[in-house]
């Protein structure tokens, strides 16, 4: 008896055809934010493909503690395709093991290249990796020659347009079978994220073989087709977007209001999905992050919540007042009508794009700056008096001692500035950019 016929792993836009079913709509990789509850909703309203949070690689596949990461961090059901797992990893073997953990439960594997946060430096990951290409090469080419499925991989650019191509298709050459481009540079995140780099991502796109998907810049539905006829990518993967419009891929006259996105994701919460607490508090501060500012006393009591019971109570108490906002103040100017800078208006009870604020102009010289000066007078200070007035060893030890212990004082209530802010604020600002890479 011969054996069984081993089926044949499709590549390239095969596997973008005919697994993927053509995507125009993915949502992207979200630490802590793409579980499986939010992936539900975003299906609902025109997502065609997913990935899940990036994942560890070490921590997930780790023998001996493994299976409790994998139990916080990962589900998936029949439901949940097409699916793609991504991961963090610095390491060939180690990114193997973890993607067979997963390699039945998915379309595809895709390798993180894009996070650009302090953490992904400190672990070695990420877009830490951009200009480790032996390394990445052997992580891509590894999992493509293992894997059951396909390897993808999501990527930023750099400066230059030629260095960013060719990182490109040094990463197909490797088996990479999809790539998705950031088109931000590795620094820019937080107040310095600035706009995403369509001319990059269409010099990959003219370059390559492979299936391209653009990240970056897509504020609302139209943004989609905007990018594609710019860039001329085979889809659009939005990240942020997809955090305060889970509808950003449907197509309708006005977005949803926040309430009615919130209730419906904790109605998935409930039913379907069990979430921890701690996810869906995030979720809510950036569905309801024009809302709140109206109605603070809610917003106080979200940051507090602890429990699904309270998350859905506050969410009911906002629904009631949003309702009444809506009635009182009306659409009729509040219609998406934009304004000279392209931000469309509409009323604080709808879902729409979150845009940093600008930071303030810098002052002449910060209280840091002029604690520092101060310090270097007080160093020279006791220099000039040890070498004309006294014996050195008895004015520069008290006087060195003095200045430790006002540079540890300094230290510490800089320490306690930066971590301790009210809870509410701490909630809201789980970090997007964390979140997203």
């Amino acid at each position: 008896m011969s054996p069984a016929p081993v089926s044949r792993k499709l590549e390239g836009y095969e596997f973008f055809r005919q697994t993927l079913r053509s995507p125009r709509h993915v949502m992207a990789p979200m630490v802590d934010q793409s579980e499986q509850a939010w992936r539900i909703l975003g299906r609902r309203y025109g997502t065609h493909v997913c990935y899940t949070p990036m994942f560890h690689a070490k921590l997930f596949s780790d023998p001996a503690q493994g299976h409790k990461y994998r139990a916080e961090q990962w589900s998936t059901d029949e439901n949940d395709r097409p699916l793609v797992v991504q991961f963090c990893a610095n390491d060939p073997e180690i990114l193997l093991r973890a993607a067979k953990l997963v390699e039945n439960d998915c379309d595809a594997v895709d390798l993180n290249l894009g996070c650009p946060q302090h953490i992904a430096k400190r672990g070695h990951y990420g877009s830490y990796l951009q200009d480790e290409w032996e390394l990445i090469r052997k992580m891509v080419s590894l999992l493509h020659a293992e894997l059951a499925v396909p390897v993808t991989v999501k990527i930023r650019v750099f400066e230059s347009v030629e260095k960013t191509v060719e990182y490109a298709k040094m990463i197909e050459a490797a088996g990479a079978q999809m790539l998705t481009v950031h088109g931000r540079l590795r620094e820019q995140k937080g107040h310095n994220t600035g706009l995403a780099d369509w001319d990059k991502i269409k010099a990959v796109k003219e370059a390559v073989s492979i299936p391209v998907l653009a990240n970056g810049n897509i504020l609302y539905y139209e943004d989609v087709q905007r990018c594609m006829d710019y860039t001329g990518v085979d889809g659009v993967m939005s990240a942020e977007g997809s955090l305060y419009n889970p509808a950003i891929f449907a197509q309708r006259d006005m977005p949803p209001c926040t309430w009615e996105m919130a209730q419906e994701y904790l109605e998935i919460c409930r039913d379907l999905c069990p979430t921890r607490s701690g996810i869906i508090k995030a979720h809510l501060f950036k569905l309801f992050h024009c809302s709140l500012p109206h109605h603070t006393d809610l917003r106080a009591r979200l940051g507090k919540a602890t429990t699904f019971d309270e998350l859905w109570g506050i969410t009911m108490d906002l629904k009631e007042r949003l309702e009444q906002d809506r009635e009182r103040i009306g659409e009729q100017e509040l219609n998406g009508q934009a304004d000279e800078a392209g931000i469309r208006k509409y009323g604080h009870w709808r879902c729409q794009p979150y845009f940093r604020p600008k930071l303030p102009p810098p002052t002449e010289k910060s209280k840091k700056e002029k604690k520092a000066e101060a310090m270097k007078r007080k160093q020279e200070e006791v220099s000039e008096t040890a070498t004309s007035e006294a014996p050195a060893d008895a004015v520069i030890e008290p006087a060195a001692k003095k200045l430790k212990e006002e540079q540890a004082c300094e230290s510490n209530a800089t320490a306690a500035a930066v971590t301790e802010p009210a809870a509410e604020s701490v909630s809201e600002t789980i970090s997007t950019e964390q979140a997203t890479n």
